[in-house]
């Protein structure tokens, strides 16, 4: 569109409808445009999340500090001060995933007792792994078990799960980074209705909708997203302590707000979930990391 066209205030630009005034009646659209620029955008931004309407401090206010208030703001119909639950969700999940590539969080030093001791038990977790399927039965050492578990994985991903085996192992430890990175965020996305589905379950009798689980599953998540993000860029271990315990209390008191259930009935539900979802976000990292596997491995 050409900066006369824009100039041109008597026909709406979006709909091509006589317009009058700074908005056009038929699609809402305003009149006075002009070409765009980066403090246009800037000014956007500004305006409509943080001075005009306050959103975005407003929506993290309740959300790191009031636990399951947001949620609550929500289903009472209060909406449109707030950042959409979804969009909160993906923007903090963004930003969580995107310091975690830039402050190499997984990159440990080698000296580390930690990194001994990981090391020690991938060494355990290695012993484990089936022998290669063009081995057989007398070249493996009589393992039966082992073999047989190539009769499990489809033909087709063989050839890719022998390349990988025979990569270094400083390649290999690359491919599980570059996998998790890659497929994460999409395998905690994927966890989110369950999540929510345990809720349901959880809460049974409540007369909360489903949707309404899935919601307070989007807040707590993006909690969630938003403490590890400060984590992250945090090198005092204090201070991630004090982190680690916002983050243990912070769903048990969400809950007993949303769902308002005692302290008893919160308590046994969220250690229920706890247990069912850490397996469930374990089995998801695990698909994570093997999809990064058989991907850099074709």
């Amino acid at each position: 569109m050409t900066t006369s066209a824009i100039a041109d205030h008597s026909v709406c630009p979006n709909c091509d409808s006589a317009a009058s005034g700074n908005y056009c009646q038929h699609c809402g659209q305003e009149t006075h445009l002009h070409p765009a620029s980066a403090r246009e955008f800037l000014h956007e931004f500004v305006g409509h999340y943080v001075a005009a309407e306050n959103k975005l401090w407003g929506t993290l206010m309740r959300l790191l500090f009031r636990p399951g208030a947001l949620t609550n703001e929500y289903i009472r119909g209060r909406r449109v001060r707030f950042v959409q639950p979804l969009r909160l969700y993906l923007t903090l999940s963004v930003l969580f995933f995107a310091l975690l590539k830039l402050t190499n969080g997984f990159e440990m030093k080698e000296n580390t007792p930690e990194a001994q001791a990981v090391a020690q038990e991938m060494k355990k977790e290695a012993g484990k792994f089936p022998v290669r399927p063009e081995l057989s039965k007398n070249e493996s050492g009589g393992d039966a078990d082992a073999n047989e578990f190539y009769d499990l994985v489809p033909a087709a991903l063989v050839p890719r799960w022998k390349n990988f085996e025979h990569l270094p192992r400083e390649k290999k430890s690359e491919v599980f980074i570059e996998g998790f990175y890659h497929y994460a965020p999409t395998a905690m996305f994927i966890m989110l209705p369950l999540f929510a589905l345990y809720l349901k379950i959880l809460y049974l009798g409540s007369g909360k909708r489903y949707g309404e689980h899935l919601l307070f599953s989007l807040h707590t998540n993006a909690f969630a997203f938003a403490i590890f993000s400060v984590m992250l860029l945090l090198d005092y271990g204090f201070a991630r302590f004090v982190l680690w315990l916002w983050v243990i209390g912070y769903l048990p008191w969400a809950m007993r707000r949303v769902y308002l259930k005692g302290r008893f009935g919160t308590i046994w539900r969220w250690l229920l979930l706890m247990l069912v979802y850490s397996i469930t976000m374990g089995l998801g990292f695990l698909g994570a990391m093997t999809a990064g596997i058989l991907t850099a491995s074709h």
